[in-house]
């Protein structure tokens, strides 16, 4: 993980966080949903395994606040070149290039998908008003309901439309902590990695299957949700059994790039292939937190993260194969970067930002009104699509849900991103 110079993010990167606690303690009370208290293994409530899933929605959380401007460089507006002497992107390098936007060079391994019409980029997008505070952004974004005092996510909102009450239609990997979109009283699993989806003690040198028996036993008859969280639990990991069992060799000779993303979104394929019915699964990926060292083509932060995201996605989506008919990617992250470089070859704190997709349903291209950039010290790109009506079309388009109900009071804008659904 690299290193951030922003405190407050810096504090996102530890072991136990402040979002970290506060989450922490939401999931332990939450109805129906247990963590932590007996161990590892029991991570959630479990109940009857659901059907298997006919799309599957995988978000990417950027943490720390991407900046899109790198991604998607804004090529024919000029304050952009001026505002970045050093760091901008050079319109003769980029990739996809149309009147106004390109790729960055480093996301090459994403170009079959772009020209196949399975890629776009939404620009300009963002919360409905400026917040650049890292801990209060994410949590606005995860929330994605203003004012509101119930803290429920949108992903919980969202797999909490039917009756489906199964942990494993969500599920969070690369943490064992949920992250706030998926907080409420829907269950859900987070979980690091496949591997650690077991029985804690229910190893190789338990041959007579005597840990499973024994807490069993130990929960049978216990009152609460405690004793509920218990039996449903060890319910939930056998269900996770099909994805334990599977090949951890990517399919389609897709080869994944080393690192904490490349592991998860592997994992992510394994569940998607298992069919255990996930709908929704969550991964973080950061920090993207560049005040310092963002970097040229040459050197520095963006280039070697981008070659790392652009790779992992790549390899997600060979590894699928056929399956990527029914997976939807999207990314967020809590805001952009200011447009004018700073002295430490970074960028500061700004506002709106790019939302990328991938995959099934997706229309293909550039989306969204550019608001035009502005040479200052305190500049921002200005958001002129709600993060919100990018979400609202995936939600709609490929779950059937409604907007309503996973963003309530919201009325989303067209954007054109998702193909609408099928009558």
């Amino acid at each position: 993980m690299t290193s951030s110079c922003c405190d407050e993010f810096a504090a996102l990167d530890g072991g136990l966080t402040r979002r970290g606690l506060f989450r922490g303690l939401a999931g332990a009370t939450a109805a129906v949903t247990t963590t932590t208290a007996i161990g590892g293994a029991f991570m959630s409530t479990s109940y009857a395994a659901t059907p298997s899933a006919p799309a599957v929605l995988v978000v990417l959380s950027m943490r720390g606040a991407v900046d899109g401007m790198s991604l998607v460089v804004p090529h024919a507006d000029p304050v952009y070149y001026a505002a970045r002497p050093r760091i901008a992107v050079p319109s003769s390098k980029l990739l996809a290039k149309d009147a106004f936007f390109g790729l960055h060079p480093d996301l090459a391994p994403l170009l079959p998908w772009w020209n196949a019409g399975s890629m776009a980029a939404v620009h300009a997008t963002g919360l409905p008003a400026p917040n650049r505070s890292h801990f209060a952004a994410i949590e606005a974004v995860e929330d994605a309901d203003p004012g509101s005092a119930a803290r429920i996510g949108w992903l919980n909102r969202l797999i909490g439309r039917d009756s489906v009450d199964d942990p494993l239609q969500a599920v969070q990997l690369g943490d064992s902590v949920l992250p706030a979109s998926l907080l409420g009283p829907e269950p859900a699993v987070a979980v690091d990695r496949v591997e650690s989806m077991v029985l804690a003690g229910a190893d190789r040198w338990d041959t007579h299957g005597r840990r499973p028996q024994s807490m069993t036993t130990m929960w049978a008859d216990a009152a609460g949700p405690l004793g509920v969280g218990a039996r449903s639990a060890m319910k939930a990991i056998a269900d996770f059994a099909p994805v334990r069992a599977s090949s951890p060799t990517p399919a389609n000779g897709a080869v994944y790039p080393d690192g904490d993303l490349g592991a998860s979104l592997a994992s992510a394929a394994r569940i998607i292939r298992g069919d255990i019915g996930a709908e929704v699964i969550t991964i973080d990926t950061g920090s993207w937190d560049h005040h310092v060292d963002l970097g040229t083509l040459e050197w520095g932060q963006m280039q070697r993260m981008t070659k790392e995201l652009a790779g992992a996605l790549a390899a997600f989506l060979t590894d699928l194969g056929p399956l990527t008919s029914k997976v939807s990617v999207v990314t967020l992250s809590e805001f952009g970067r200011r447009t004018r470089e700073n002295a430490n070859y970074g960028l500061d704190h700004g506002y709106g930002n790019v939302m990328l997709l991938l995959g099934a349903g997706v229309v293909g291209g550039y989306h969204g009104r550019w608001p035009g950039l502005v040479n200052d010290v305190d500049g921002d790109l200005l958001v002129t699509t709600d993060y919100r009506s990018v979400l609202s079309e995936v939600v709609v388009g490929r779950l059937g849900a409604s907007s309503a109900q996973v963003f309530p009071g919201f009325q989303p804008e067209s954007v054109g991103v998702i193909a609408p659904a099928s009558p």
